[in-house]
């Protein structure tokens, strides 16, 4: 397409889960549902179009080893874009990636800065890791330095106990998270294991990633306070080999990873019933492969998380959560199109017929 070109996507365009419309033009970049005056040079798309998919909990930048360098971060990038994700909440990454936002070609991503950790408390060269004297500092820095978000790891395994243990005092997570919102900045926190919860809850924490160890007595407070969560089940399918690989030198951990996987779907299905937000990310960049979002969407309906309410998850739910536009007139044209009703089968996710980014065709 050239830059003076209109497309027209013709056929469903799912505006919104009750707003289905049978087309939509992008001129300028920008989405109108008004057919531009005097269009000449016009391409037309059709199929079933969504707003560009949420990857909520994503990290370029990042790979098993700690930072990586700017070809492979623009492969992962590149990676999710052809799966559909265009916009990413970098949920903690070492590398420097504002030269991202330069590219037309390259998803969108809010930045939750560098992971914050607990010293020798989680994956090597991974986060800033410090002692609790020192968090509100570093939050105060990681707000400044992110897009809205901070991230902190909640809990991680302790060597000395042999399980899984809160990293934190709850008054320094409640002085951190106050100062990150004096900032204007959200908090997340990763989480596996069920003893820090309260605690970030109660400090007024705002999401929490993974959220396995959410319990029966849990899920009301979380539903009170309005705590979103992002599952990444696809992350979560990989505890039974963790737990294998940790057998012998912490057995008390790996039992309670299994336990954790075991009752993963319980876990997700039990928030949504309850009203808990639950937003999808796949937790690709670590040890994850990227361009997983259609599995997590997957995973999600595979909980009991009805399907209409798993697509708004990456969706347009998704993107009213981290304040970016979905198809609205006069929005970014980032879209998707399929061949079929994604309403009907989620596993159409996996299948982009045509991606929008920018108001470009991806070819």
């Amino acid at each position: 397409m050239s830059d003076g070109a209109v497309l027209h996507v013709k056929g469903r365009v799912l505006a919104g889960p009750d707003d289905v419309r049978d087309e939509l033009w992008v001129v300028g970049g920008r989405i109108s549902y008004d057919r531009p005056a005097g269009a000449r040079d016009v391409r037309t798309v059709t199929g079933w179009a969504l707003p560009g998919l949420v990857d909520a909990h994503c990290h370029v930048g990042l790979d098993a080893h700690g930072p990586v360098d700017a070809e492979t971060a623009e492969k992962q990038a590149l990676t999710d874009r052809d799966a559909g994700t265009l916009l990413v909440r970098d949920a903690g990454s070492p590398s420097d990636t504002r030269w991202i936002d330069d590219r037309a070609d390259l998803p969108k991503i809010i930045r939750a800065g560098r992971h914050i950790a607990r010293t020798r408390r989680y994956i090597r060269n991974y986060a800033w890791e410090i002692e609790p004297d020192d968090l509100v500092a570093y939050v105060a820095q990681e707000a400044r330095r992110g897009d809205g978000w901070v991230k902190l790891v909640g809990d991680w395994i302790d060597r000395d106990l042999g399980d899984l243990a809160p990293c934190w005092p709850r008054e320094a997570v409640a002085a951190a998270i106050a100062e990150a919102h004096r900032l204007g900045a959200r908090v997340t926190a990763h989480c596996f294991a069920e003893s820090s919860l309260r605690d970030l809850v109660e400090s007024g924490i705002d999401c929490v990633e993974h959220a396995t160890g959410l319990s029966e007595d849990l899920i009301p407070l979380f539903a009170e306070r309005g705590v979103a969560i992002v599952p990444t089940l696809v992350n979560i399918a990989t505890f039974p080999k963790l737990a294998e690989g940790g057998e012998q030198k912490f057995p008390r951990w790996s039992a309670h990873m299994r336990r954790l996987h075991e009752r993963r779907y319980d876990t997700v299905r039990g928030a949504y019933d309850a009203g808990i937000p639950v937003y999808v990310g796949t937790d690709a960049g670590g040890s994850l492969a990227h361009g997983l979002v259609a599995e997590e969407v997957a995973e999600l309906v595979a909980a009991g998380i009805p399907p209409l309410a798993a697509l708004s998850a990456t969706t347009w739910g998704a993107r009213a959560w981290l304040g970016r536009p979905g198809l609205e007139e006069g929005a970014p044209a980032d879209l998707v199109v399929y061949e079929a009703d994604p309403r009907a089968d989620v596993r159409v996710l996996a299948a982009p017929r045509r991606v929008v980014l920018n108001g470009r065709i991806i070819e």
